[in-house]
């Protein structure tokens, strides 16, 4: 799944999110889109996990920052 994030003044470093996700996802990938207003997460955690993650970097996160997006899953990997 992949879950975008709007970026807030007490957003925690891009690294230390990455750290927290490997924690409990160790394949999740974490970036910024071109904005730097965006942080991408892609991951199998479902969104409340994500969101609490998030919350123990000290991070804010509300539940209205956080989208989820459809998933792009062809299911050809059987992944």
């Amino acid at each position: 799944m992949e879950f975008h994030i709007a970026i807030t003044d007490a957003s925690p470093r891009l690294e230390v999110v990455q750290d927290a996700m490997f924690d409990i996802d160790p394949s999740a990938l974490v970036d910024l889109d071109m904005s730097g207003l965006v942080m991408r997460i892609s991951s199998w955690v479902p969104v409340k996990d994500l969101i609490g993650v998030l919350q123990r970097t000290g991070w804010a996160v509300e539940p209205a920052q956080v989208v989820q997006l459809p998933s792009i899953c062809c299911g050809g990997c059987s992944g």
